[in-house]
């Protein structure tokens, strides 16, 4: 019986991203469905789910994808909502690749680090990949810190997170370099997660900083997020850092974004959000 992988993206249209890695993943076929909210999912979702019989249920499955990670969450709750007994299919929230991108690269700080009682500070992190990085730093056990140019931003997305994961991470404004510099100045971890193409730290504000081991910077579009760090880097030495470039750790998000599709089709009944897409990047770079 054919893997069929139903796209559901809440963007005008659906991402050719998603749909070309459900492709790599295993997906037979790839249906997509753009412009998508809680209120007309729901017979979309019914069709997934009355159709094959249990035994083949694990046969069709669901992608919640876009460029909005909340607009995605409320999209992920209103599927689950239609599920009941055995009628229900694995589905994976991976809005604007947040989940993948944020697994992948705390798993490599992780890996390069440890992380626990350390401070980590997450910049430009109000986006849908700073967010997730934050919260699975914090559950690593790092102190959080989350800047935005805009105070009131970064405690709207840390009231979020604390909603939805339970974890105590701390807002703060930062609207230049020099403030920047100021957010990481007793940090070890640095998490660059800003739109492409945004510096947000200048070379000389992390080069000579005796506290500082591990960078990673999210951002492959020039002016990368942190001057100095180059996109390639794969826990490269720079200054005594342990840096990652956007390219560097990106291997690792599509290798994880790819095994977390094909293991959709596994069961019928799995949920792929933050928690479970991390514990899949942390299982490959185990496996080597």
């Amino acid at each position: 019986m054919k893997k069929i992988l139903f796209q559901f993206d809440t963007d005008t249209h659906p991402a050719s991203f998603d749909t070309i890695v459900a492709y790599d993943g295993g997906a037979d076929h790839v249906v997509g469905h753009a412009g998508l909210t809680p209120a007309n999912v729901g017979p979309l979702v019914d069709g997934t789910i009355f159709t094959r019989p249990p035994k083949e249920k694990q046969n069709t499955a669901i992608f919640v994808g876009g460029s909005d990670l909340l607009a995605g969450q409320a999209l992920l709750e209103a599927v689950q909502k239609k599920f009941f007994a055995n009628f229900r299919v694995s589905v994976m929230l991976d809005s604007n690749g947040s989940n993948t991108t944020a697994a992948a690269g705390v798993a490599r700080i992780v890996a390069s680090s440890e992380v626990t009682g350390k401070k980590a500070v997450v910049l430009a992190g109000t986006g849908p990949v700073g967010q997730r990085a934050a919260v699975l730093l914090a559950r690593e056990g790092a102190r959080v810190v989350l800047t935005s140019r805009s105070l009131g931003r970064a405690e709207r997305a840390c009231k979020a997170m604390k909603a939805r994961f339970g974890v105590e991470i701390t807002p703060l404004e930062a609207v230049d370099h020099a403030a920047r510099a100021r957010a990481i100045a007793d940090a070890q971890i640095v998490f660059a997660a800003g739109a492409a193409g945004v510096a947000l730290l200048a070379e000389e504000h992390w080069r000579d900083h005796p506290g500082l081991e591990v960078l990673l910077d999210a951002n492959a579009t020039p002016p990368l997020g942190i001057e100095g760090v180059d996109m390639m880097a794969r826990g490269a030495q720079y200054h005594g850092k342990t840096c990652w470039g956007a390219i560097g750790f990106g291997a690792l998000k599509l290798a994880v974004h790819r095994a977390c599709i094909a293991r959709l089709f596994e069961r019928n009944d799995q949920i792929f959000d933050a928690e479970e897409i991390y514990a899949v990047a942390r299982e490959l770079i185990k496996t080597g």
